[in-house]
């Protein structure tokens, strides 16, 4: 039984709300300390492929031939990320106790009892040949949580030796911060949006994936109307937790920007969101530690930085690996999830009671 042992040998699948491929990586956990890391890596997704999957999103997958057709491409790209993996690191399947399979998620609705995530853990487990973990947010949705953030454990479990109070900020497509406490609390929730709103706009303006190195906002003014605009929104004053679907919000207050005034306007949107997030902390934190991919974009950093009163860092000024994390973040809840642990918290994801989750799969 893969339960049996003490520390876990777990690899982490994660296909971020970014849509720019599968992150995999390798973590050895007890499910409360981080005691070794393994290799990662990105598995890109193509352009076809990616625009597939965008094709998708907001709709009940459960309900399109679409999605099935998607999730089976998916899944199949995911048992690739696993195969390279397993051989940068000489590893055979059975040196791997268990995988972590987050899956895509397609449709976020919490307060409407919703969360999909398009994936086949079971097909996962059989093509691998080692037990896979998925579904992880569902059971908390069900226990009146909002089935996000899910990182923030594994963020506590990074951060044991460092000061306090501390916040952790993970952007990818959406924005999300995990408050650490001195005595080790935990609070969380999603912030806004990340570089969701960023890339799209660039792909729809410029036929580009992202804003590289945050080059056409910093060669634009942000438009402090379009910006007002998109602030005045429910969401921001809303208590946490809370958590957001990747489609919350729109370009129409943009629209009839140029590019780089548009993407000027989306990263300051991002920044302030972040500022108004930290208002809403317990206390302010003693330095930002920022994860996902949002960290290399130097333009966003920079806007963070005009607006929050503690150090804004990338993580990898404390070792972690940056790019990684939410990758681990799913090997360490998997390993959570077969002994039973907690994956989320009412503190986490305003779930009733401390709540463990996921569904396992045996090859």
């Amino acid at each position: 039984m893969v339960e049996a042992k003490d520390v876990l040998t777990a690899i982490g699948l994660m296909s971020g709300t970014s849509m720019d491929g599968v992150d995999a990586a390798v973590i050895r956990t007890d499910g409360h300390v981080v005691s070794g890391f393994g290799p990662f890596l990105t598995v890109p997704y193509d352009d076809a492929f990616g625009g597939r999957l965008r094709r998708i999103l907001g709709g009940d997958p459960e309900r399109s031939a679409d999605a099935a057709a998607v999730a089976r491409e998916l899944t199949a790209r995911h048992r690739d990320a696993v195969d390279r993996l397993l051989a940068e690191g000489n590893f055979a399947a059975g040196d791997i106790d268990v995988i972590g399979f987050h899956g895509h998620t397609v449709l976020h609705k919490p307060d409407q009892g919703i969360t999909r995530q398009v994936g086949d853990a079971a097909w996962l487990a059989r093509e691998t040949g080692i037990p896979v973990v998925g579904d992880f947010r569902s059971r908390d949705v069900a226990e009146g949580g909002q089935g996000a953030p899910l990182a923030p454990l594994y963020h506590a479990a990074l951060a044991r030796a460092l000061e306090k109070p501390l916040a952790v900020l993970n952007i990818g497509g959406v924005a999300n911060v995990t408050w650490i406490s001195p005595d080790g609390g935990v609070v969380a929730f999603d912030t806004g949006p990340g570089n969701a709103l960023i890339d799209d706009w660039v792909r729809a303006r410029t036929g580009g994936a992202m804003d590289e190195h945050g080059r056409l906002a910093r060669d634009g003014t942000v438009d402090e109307t379009a910006l007002a605009a998109l602030l005045d929104h429910p969401y921001f004053t809303a208590p946490y937790p809370k958590s957001l679907d990747r489609g919350e919000f729109s370009l129409t207050a943009v629209a009839g920007l140029s590019p780089a005034a548009g993407a000027a306007t989306l990263t300051a949107f991002t920044a302030a969101a972040v500022e108004k997030a930290a208002q809403l902390l317990p206390a302010p934190p003693t330095r930002w530690l920022v994860c996902g991919g949002g960290r290399r974009n130097p333009s966003l950093m920079a806007a963070m930085r005009s607006r929050l009163p503690a150090p804004v860092e990338p993580v990898e000024l404390v070792g972690w690996r940056g790019d990684a994390i939410e990758a681990q973040a799913f090997g360490f809840l998997a390993v959570r999830s077969l002994k039973g642990l907690p994956l989320s918290l009412p503190s986490t994801t305003g779930v009733r009671r401390p709540t463990t989750g996921g569904v396992l799969h045996r090859p």
